[in-house]
């Protein structure tokens, strides 16, 4: 079809055999003039330099080189970056700006899988699941339901959301249908807007002090390595939850360490800071905590919604409409 973009998938080659299954490719291959594999992972390649040459969109993953000046000089085609992850920071560069190239992420995409992870987290703890499931197994007799302690339950909890991120806002619109009540701590968010989240917006201790449970979206960045530190983590109530989907670092994990062992709150995280903790760390045998491998961003059938993102965004812009998704320059600076 002529006046189709020359495009190249540019990623680790186990992201795009996971992101891309045969008919997902064809959908892609549908809409621009696809480069054949092998994918690009290395830009520093005879095959690189060549492809790099002519394309003018690359659509890029997990495992994508940085496109650096020295890259970018060696593809005066390229004008748009279409990314199937979440996060660009890996991949673009200030040079990419300065260029005018245009960029994408599949990050609303990526975002549900974690708000729906995040929710039914939420909901679990407020049954106390975990430990009543240990509990049973332990016992293996009928529970006392009629004695069941009035701080177990959904009803009336106050949620604390950290952050009106992509994944933060999506999270507040999945709790709408449930009687929770919503604080949101976001520097960035009005009062207005907040209004129209339907949450009420508060400062960083109120949220951690008036929280049943603390939901954590806040992008790792330089300010916010150990934003939730130690005051905040001893302002929760008492057996209040930590539920943190982001970024490990951004949590003081020896302060939640010492919560968690002292029985003062519960945790759920599925990331931690190292990502994988050191196999004799306490958190591993905490009856008070959850611990999940990374797991609630997009896997398995869950990839075909990144592919079919970034082959809506490629198909929008080679139409000349613009991306549906756009990474703005203006607020790559606090933006995960």
């Amino acid at each position: 079809m002529p006046g189709r973009p020359r495009a190249a998938l540019a990623m680790w080659t186990d992201s795009a055999d996971a992101v891309f299954d045969a008919d997902t490719l064809r959908a892609l291959g549908e809409v621009c003039d696809l480069v054949p594999p092998p994918v690009l992972d290395d830009f520093t390649t005879d095959h690189a330099r060549a492809v790099l040459a002519e394309v003018e969109v690359l659509v890029t993953g997990w495992g994508c080189p940085r496109l650096t000046e020295t890259v970018l000089a060696g593809a005066p085609r390229l004008r748009a970056v279409v990314h199937t992850g979440g996060s660009v920071r890996d991949q673009v560069t200030q040079a990419c700006w300065d260029r005018g190239v245009e960029v994408s992420s599949a990050a609303a995409a990526n975002a549900l899988p974690v708000a729906e992870y995040t929710v039914a987290m939420i909901l679990l703890s407020g049954k106390h699941v975990l430990e009543r499931a240990r509990h049973h197994h332990a016992v293996r007799r009928a529970d006392d339901w009629l004695r069941t302690p009035r701080t177990i339950g959904n009803f009336g909890r106050t949620i604390g959301v950290l952050s009106a991120s992509t994944i933060g806002r999506r999270v507040v619109e999945l709790l709408r249908p449930f009687d929770f009540h919503v604080l949101l701590h976001d520097p960035y968010v009005t009062p207005e807007e907040a209004a129209a989240l339907g949450v009420e917006l508060v400062g960083l201790p109120m949220l951690f002090s008036r929280s049943d449970l603390v939901s954590v979206h806040a992008p790792l960045l330089p300010e916010t390595r150990g934003l939730v530190g130690r005051d905040l983590i001893d302002a929760m109530r008492p057996g209040a939850v930590l539920l943190n989907t982001a970024r490990g670092a951004v949590v003081d994990q020896e302060a939640l360490t010492d919560a968690v062992r002292e029985n003062r709150v519960r945790a759920v995280l599925d990331v931690t800071h190292p990502e994988v903790l050191p196999p004799h760390h306490p958190l591993w045998d905490s009856p008070n905590v959850l611990i999940t491998p990374h797991l609630a961003g997009s896997q398995g059938n869950e990839w075909h919604r990144l592919a079919h993102a970034a082959t809506a965004e490629v198909d929008r812009w080679a139409r000349g409409q613009g991306f549906a998704n756009p990474v703005r320059h203006e607020l790559f600076g606090r933006i995960a």
